[in-house]
């Protein structure tokens, strides 16, 4: 970098997801790989954020209490300013109607849990990076 060069931001990643382990896994391996991550603990609050803040990248659980995953990706992509975010959604269903119901609500990719540390920190590199759509 060159001293003309302006400092480059973190990407920020929103993780929407209940389960406060899992939270716990995605901020370690998402922080450790050198993004800024935030959370919600619900759809609703998943939501909110989304729209107050400026994220590079959502990761959404599927089965959440007030909002499910699929409502939080269609809330998302029905929003001028959002429908172009990248979205990860991640579920413990495995069967191939869960991943097109996850794909048809709005999701860039769909991940079945458990999800390795090295695969989630692959796929939203080349998702902030623009290299998947």
């Amino acid at each position: 970098m060159n001293a003309l060069s302006p400092p480059q931001r973190k990407r920020r990643i929103l993780i929407v997801e209940d389960g406060a382990t899992m939270r716990m896994f995605y901020r370690d391996v998402l922080e450790t790989a050198g993004y800024d991550v935030e959370e919600a603990v619900n759809g609703v609050e998943g939501v909110e954020r989304a729209m107050s803040g400026d994220f590079d990248l959502l990761v959404v659980d599927i089965n959440m209490p007030k909002m499910d995953g699929y409502e939080v990706m269609r809330s998302v992509r029905a929003d001028e300013a959002l429908w172009r975010l990248p979205v990860i959604s991640v579920s413990s269903e495995a069967k191939e109607q869960d991943a097109i119901r996850a794909y048809e609500a709005g999701a860039n990719l769909y991940l079945v849990k458990p999800v390795r540390p090295r695969d989630l920190e692959e796929m939203v590199r080349l998702l902030t990076a623009g290299a998947l759509r």
